[in-house]
Formats: C-alpha cells, sequence, structure tokens
C-alpha cells in the first residue's frame, strides 16, 4: 500500500504503517491536551498506541490461521480506522474462511477475558463502555475497546470479519461468486448508513463508510474475475501485440518505445524470444533518473517475473499475478518462449466486456475455448 512505511517483519509478515495514522496521533494528542493538559494528552496517544497494538494482535490471528491453511501474509497495514491483513490468495474453501475469519475477534476476545482476569474481575460493563472517559482505569477501557472490536467486526456486512463469516455460510449453498455479491451489498448499504450517522454525529464515520463501500466493491469484482476465470485459458485473454526490449537495449531506448506505445510494461527477450526481465514504467523513468539513458536495461529490470502456459487456467495466472504482486504475468508456449501478457488492464477490459454483453460473452467464450483446448 502507498504511503506507508516498514517498522518490522514478525513471524514472515511485514508490519507497515499508514502516515495517515500518524495525523491520528497528532489529533489524540492536541484534543486530550486541550483537556486535561501535557500529561492527559500523551495518556490519550498511550491508550491509542495499545488499542493499535490489538488490532495488530487481531490482524495476526487472522495471518496465523492463514498459514495453517499454506497461506502465506505477506504484509500488514496499519491505518487511522484499523488493521488490513493481506492474504496471498483467498482461502479455497468456506471452512477455510471461516477459520480465518473467526480467529482475529477471538484474538480481543482472549485479551479483554485476561484483563479482566488482572483486575480480579471488577472492571464492571458501566465502565469498560466508557472509553472515552480519561478518568476510567486505563485496562478497563482497553477492555471495553476489545470487546467492542469484537462485536463491530463481526456484523455480518463484507468486508468485516462478520461479512467474511456470512460469505463463508453462504458458500456452503451458493456459488462463491454469488455469495460474495450478497455479502458485498450488504457491505455496501451498511457503508451508506455509517456516512449517513457520520454527517450527524462523527466524522469518521464517513471515513470508514468510504473504505467499506471501496472494499466491499473490490471484493465483489475479485470474486466475479474468480468465477469467469474458471472457465478461461490464459490464451484467452493474454495481450500478443506488445513492444519488446533486447537485453542489449538501453534506458534511452526504452523510452522511445514508451512515448511511441501505451504499454507500461515491457518483456526483455534473449535471442531465442525467451523471458529475461520485464521493464516497467516506474523502474524505466526511476533508471533515467539515477543512471542515465545510456544505462543498460537489464540493471533496471525485474527478474522475478511470473510466468504461466498459455493453455493453463486463466484462474492460474491470477493467482501468481496476486500472490507475488506483479505488474504482469508472462504468458509462455510449450517451448518457454513469450507468446503475451497477462497483465491487470486486460482482466479489467475482460470485465467491462461481459459486464456490457454477458450472453455474448458466454458465446465469445465457447469459441476461444474451444480450438485453444482441441491444438494442446
Amino acid at each position: 500500500m502507498t504511503w506507508s512505511f516498514s517498522i518490522g517483519k514478525f513471524a514472515g509478515t511485514v508490519v507497515r504503517i499508514h502516515v495517515t495514522f500518524f495525523l491520528l496521533l497528532i489529533w489524540i494528542w492536541f484534543m486530550h491536551y486541550r483537556i486535561g493538559g501535557a500529561a492527559a494528552a500523551w495518556e490519550g496517544v498511550a491508550f491509542i498506541l495499545a488499542i493499535f497494538a490489538c488490532v495488530v494482535l487481531h490482524e495476526f490471528g487472522h495471518a496465523m490461521a492463514a498459514r495453517h491453511y499454506g497461506i502465506r501474509t505477506p504484509d500488514i497495514t496499519l491505518l487511522p480506522i484499523g488493521g488490513l491483513a493481506r492474504l496471498e490468495r483467498m482461502p479455497e474453501e468456506p471452512r477455510q474462511e471461516l477459520f480465518i475469519a473467526v480467529a482475529g475477534p477471538l484474538v480481543n476476545v482472549i485479551i479483554a477475558a485476561l484483563i479482566i482476569v488482572a483486575l480480579g474481575g471488577l472492571t464492571g460493563t458501566e465502565r469498560m463502555l466508557q472509553v472515552e472517559d480519561p478518568r476510567t482505569n486505563f485496562l478497563v477501557r482497553l477492555a471495553g475497546v476489545n470487546i467492542f472490536l469484537v462485536l463491530f467486526n463481526m456484523i455480518p456486512a463484507f468486508p468485516m470479519d462478520g461479512g467474511r463469516v456470512l460469505r463463508a455460510l453462504l458458500a456452503t449453498r451458493l456459488t462463491w461468486a454469488r455469495a460474495t455479491q450478497i455479502a458485498a451489498n450488504i457491505g455496501q448499504g451498511l457503508a451508506f448508513l455509517f456516512g449517513f450517522l457520520g454527517l450527524l454525529y462523527n466524522p469518521l464515520l464517513i471515513f470508514i463508510a468510504i473504505f467499506v463501500y471501496l472494499a466491499a466493491a473490490a471484493e465483489a469484482q475479485n470474486a466475479q474475475i474468480r468465477d469467469i476465470s474458471n472457465s478461461l485459458l490464459t490464451g484467452d485473454v493474454m495481450i500478443t501485440e506488445f513492444a519488446t526490449l533486447e537485453r542489449s537495449s538501453t534506458i534511452g531506448e526504452a523510452i522511445d518505445r514508451l512515448l511511441a506505445t501505451t504499454q507500461s510494461e515491457f518483456p526483455v527477450l534473449d535471442t531465442g524470444g525467451h523471458l529475461d526481465g520485464l521493464l516497467t514504467r516506474n523502474d524505466m523513468i526511476a533508471a533515467l533518473k539515477e543512471t542515465g539513458p545510456e544505462a543498460p536495461v537489464v540493471g533496471a529490470m525485474r527478474s522475478d517475473v511470473p510466468t504461466v502456459h498459455r493453455r493453463q487456467s486463466l484462474t492460474e495466472g491470477f493467482r501468481l499475478m496476486q500472490e507475488k504482486n506483479a505488474p504482469a504475468v508472462a504468458v509462455v508456449d510449450s517451448g518457454g518462449r513469450l507468446v503475451g501478457l497477462l497483465t491487470h488492464e486486460t482482466i479489467g477490459e475482460m470485465m467491462m466486456v461481459r459486464s456490457a454483453m454477458p450472453d455474448a460473452f458466454r458465446l465469445w467464450r465457447g469459441r476461444t475455448r474451444g480450438p485453444l483446448v482441441r491444438r494442446s
């Protein structure tokens, strides 16, 4: 995620903080300073940091549960509205997603229980509800926040954990795409409610509403892509007309290609037509600034480009793109020669075509897939 930086790597997962998180700390410090001076301000900041420590543990609950099923979590990002754990791929079975979704709130239940036990059970429900009152015991407030996190996250609307639980339960009877669409629609409806309440009571709810709406829409689109990908080959969607670079090409020559085409990714090929690397527009511009136009492209290209055979399912190409967080996937033939590129843009265009003419898309899919299968 852009505008975030790493604060460390734990159990194979990078923990990142978005820069807007510090704006939240500054705002908390200033509001508490106006009420009780410097001491209250620093206590307010400490309380927020304690809350987000619980949020990190919540996200690691998801990460550890996902690891049980062989799914890595490359990073966890802290935002002012909470945490976001990025899984390398989605669970393959509903029961797996159910277990992963419940693991996060379960961590908050354990934290709240440990605090209550440590205080000898003398917290009291009314005191735990007073999370905004600095006169209430620090740990009592923290226990109350953890209980709130459980209740909020288990709202049955995507993308909250409760929405993922709902999708997992629906997916036992419906298709994955249909289950996701229902959970996403509920999430977007909830986003409008949050936005309305934010206008009346708390502006922070407006930001939560925007995040919930966009996340629900993105997840619904990903589910649709997965559903379509199961019946398409990578060769059906790949780009076949594109400019390439040679190993001997310079950054200056790459810039000329960039300006002459609409491409953002340029394959670097050897003399046999095999892929050596991929030079993206951003890498190209960075190299131009640092080393100049005469530098060879091999010094700036990415060599860890995922590859997929043209007759493999589009699901495999999409999975590689997500797991590797790659700008493109190289599509090769049986001889390992590059025959196409799979990019986010081509997948997006496929979705637009399907949305515009679903019946025609199904007919086209049948025509394109048949000959490809017969020639394999």
